[in-house]
Formats: structure tokens, C-alpha cells, sequence
């Protein structure tokens, strides 16, 4: 009997999703600097080659970069006949919209253990700018030429007050609603 696509995919999923778990539980019991991969293979029962199949570091298990299928999607939601910054005040409810709410308690631990890392708040800066490009890309697909350079600042000025929304998000422990803290970041522009 042969695997089918569709079932390597599931089998892929699920161990993503496993080695996922077991990380945020290590992280959140032991801080993730005490935490190797090692550790994290242990816990989800898989070989170390294998977490790394799946993640390029321990970091890159709390630092998740959307696709650029995701930002394509999103840019293609938006309404193209409006400036950059209009569209990207759009963006982020419409983002939002998307979580679950079990994705979105998920997000919350996940960004309460990168707020409480000094060095994974710094860090966070680098997934922004590589998220910027994926939504700039994104945004100037439809013409094929790239985004004016004062266009990509401002996908870049905006990408980092959604992440400083999303730290501010987990300093409160979710008390405050995301969408009013990206808000008012966003507002700070």
C-alpha cells in the first residue's frame, strides 16, 4: 500500500504541531534559555534532524513567519484602489479575523514567552522586516513592478507597530484586546 500525498501531508502536520507543543511546554516550564533541541526532540519523540526538518532553531518555533501565499491572500483582500497606509490599517483586522479562538489563546502564550525573552524581542524585528517584504511583495504583485521606496517604508513602519501591538498584547497578558493595542500603535504613525 502507498502513502498518498494527502496523508504525508496530515503525518507532516501533525509532527509540526507536536514538536510545536512539546517546545511551548519546555519553554514555558523551564524558560527558553535553560531549553535545547535536544529536549524539544525528546519531548515530541522525534529525532533531532527531524525537529530541524521542521524548524531552523528552537527561536524559529516561537517566530513564525506567514507564507507568502498567506501575504498574497491578504494583499488580495484588501482594497487595491486605496493608498498603502489605507490598506494596511485594513490588513490587520482582517488578519485577525482569521484566528480561531484557540489560535488565538495559542498566540498569546506564544508572544508572552517572546515579550519575556530580551533576546526574542529584539529578534522579533527580524521576522517583521522579512514579513514586511512578503506583504510588500504581496502588495506590488498586481502591477509586477516593486512598491516605491516610500511605499516600503511605510509596510515596514507599520509591520513593526503591529509587532509592537502584538508585544504590547503580551506585557498585558491579554487584557487589552490586540486589535485596540495594534490600533493605537498604528495610530502612533
Amino acid at each position: 500500500m502507498t502513502e498518498t500525498p494527502d496523508w504525508r501531508a496530515r503525518r507532516w502536520a501533525a509532527t509540526h504541531q507536536r514538536i510545536y507543543d512539546a517546545a511551548i511546554e519546555l519553554f514555558l516550564e523551564h524558560g527558553v534559555e535553560a531549553v535545547n533541541v535536544g529536549q524539544i526532540a525528546r519531548g515530541a519523540d522525534v529525532s533531532v534532524p527531524t525537529f530541524y526538518a521542521h524548524y531552523a532553531s528552537k527561536e524559529h518555533v516561537l517566530m513564525q513567519l506567514p507564507t507568502a501565499e498567506e501575504m498574497h491572500a491578504l494583499a488580495a483582500a484588501l482594497p487595491a484602489d486605496r493608498p498603502v497606509r489605507e490598506r494596511l490599517r485594513h490588513a490587520a483586522p482582517l488578519w485577525f479575523s482569521t484566528w480561531s479562538a484557540e489560535y488565538r489563546d495559542e498566540q498569546l502564550v506564544r508572544w508572552k514567552i517572546i515579550a519575556g525573552v530580551p533576546a526574542l524581542r529584539m529578534r522579533a524585528a527580524e521576522f517583521e522586516r522579512a514579513t514586511a517584504g512578503l506583504l510588500g511583495d504581496a502588495l506590488a504583485a498586481p502591477t509586477g513592478a516593486p512598491l516605491p521606496a516610500a511605499e516600503t517604508v511605510v509596510v515596514n513602519a507599520y509591520l513593526a507597530a503591529f509587532t509592537a501591538g502584538l508585544l504590547a498584547w503580551a506585557d498585558c497578558d491579554g487584557r487589552r484586546k490586540l486589535e485596540e493595542l495594534v490600533d493605537e500603535a498604528f495610530d502612533a504613525l
